[in-house]
């Protein structure tokens, strides 16, 4: 048994292997961010229809999806900016260069190593994330993103505070904070 629902480990051990060739071209590794990252840190409690990355080497990246074989959908009722493998249920997209518009410490990206042997991947860190799950909350548009943050939070114990309430802040301009959670 695993942590993960099956589609979403299939995807995250593509995204693994990817991200490694990538980081073998000398070019820096993606970072999973957004729902996948939630569902990552969550244990699949939350779920995902796609991997959302960011990349300072976009081409590259979808470079390497290409010989990994994935695909841009096309052709009638395709509207889609992101990439489909044929043997994954989950598409990736790249939505930004830098995570959260570069306000995320570097040094609170996570590797994660060996998912599969060999293979390792970045992703945001929990308190980034709870930040975002807070800010896009603030934002009003995205109602049901506190929940997320919620639990995150409850899921995961030796959080830094401190770095938390600080990144909540900056993403809701200063409307909510870690008492809020």
């Amino acid at each position: 048994m695993t942590l993960w629902r099956a589609p979403f480990e299939a995807a995250l051990r593509m995204f693994a292997a990817v991200s490694e060739a990538l980081w073998g071209t000398g070019r820096p590794r993606p970072i999973l961010v957004g729902r996948a990252a939630v569902e990552y840190w969550s244990g699949s409690a939350v779920s995902t229809g796609d991997f959302d990355v960011c990349s300072r080497v976009q081409p590259e990246f979808e470079a390497v999806l290409r010989d990994h074989g994935f695909v841009r959908p096309s052709g009638a009722g395709m509207a889609t900016r992101g990439w489909m493998h044929p043997g994954l249920s989950l598409g990736f997209e790249v939505v930004g260069s830098t995570p959260l518009d570069g306000l995320v410490d570097r040094d609170r990206i996570h590797l994660i190593e060996n998912l599969t042997p060999g293979a390792n991947f970045a992703i945001l860190g929990i308190e980034d994330l709870i930040a975002d799950r807070m800010g896009q909350y603030a934002s009003g548009t995205a109602a049901n993103r506190i929940d997320q943050a919620r639990l995150l939070f409850g899921l995961h114990s030796g959080l830094d505070l401190d770095y938390l309430e600080r990144r909540i802040r900056e993403e809701s301009s200063g409307d909510y904070g870690v008492d809020d959670l």
